[in-house]
């Protein structure tokens, strides 16, 4: 019985592994992957010697399956929790609001606004591009003024240039302060 829970635990945390793995892969953070590349064949090949060395092996079979299982939305939790990444967010109103881009503004969110051509009318769309642990914030901030907004969240794989960064990171400095 000890090896079947030790054999679940191990997937509770093997699954995680390759999840974060897998998104550290896709935004190109190759040092990161390949740390949790190595744990996580580690801690497979472990989990599979317990499996193939017991008595029990169509029960630890099932338990590791199932931790399997378990493991994905742990991991997908985990991986929304870190929030590792930039989302670049396009916000689009029928008039400009300029409460709306000084608020998001004083909140350390850079702006870039156009006017659009609409169907019966000019539009107004704002471009945002914010560290992906802010989205939520981005989000709740718009909704209180212009809660008819339209917006689209993208996750860009990389971008060049510009003084975003450095700018974020300032306000980020100044908010743990």
């Amino acid at each position: 019985m000890q090896d079947i829970l030790l054999i679940l635990a191990i997937q509770l945390v093997y699954v995680p592994l390759m999840t974060l793995r897998t998104i550290f892969l896709v935004k190109n953070m190759r040092l990161l992957a390949s740390i949790f590349g190595f744990l996580e064949v580690l801690i497979n090949v472990f989990a599979l010697s317990i499996i193939f060395s017991g008595e029990q092996n169509f029960i630890a079979m099932l338990v590791y399956a199932l931790g399997f299982g378990l493991g994905i939305p742990l991991g997908t939790m985990i991986e929304n929790k870190l929030a590792v990444g930039y989302v670049y967010v396009t916000i689009n109103t029928q008039q400009k609001n300029q409460q709306l881009i000084d608020m998001l503004r004083n909140n350390g969110f850079a702006i870039t606004t156009y006017i659009g051509e609409g169907r019966d009318s000019d539009r107004y769309k704002y471009e945002i591009l914010a560290r992906r642990n802010r989205e939520r914030e981005l989000f709740n901030l718009v909704e209180s003024i212009e809660p008819k907004a339209f917006i689209i969240s993208y996750e860009p794989k990389s971008f060049k240039g510009g003084f975003l960064v450095d700018r974020m990171r300032k306000f980020k400095i100044r908010q743990e302060k």
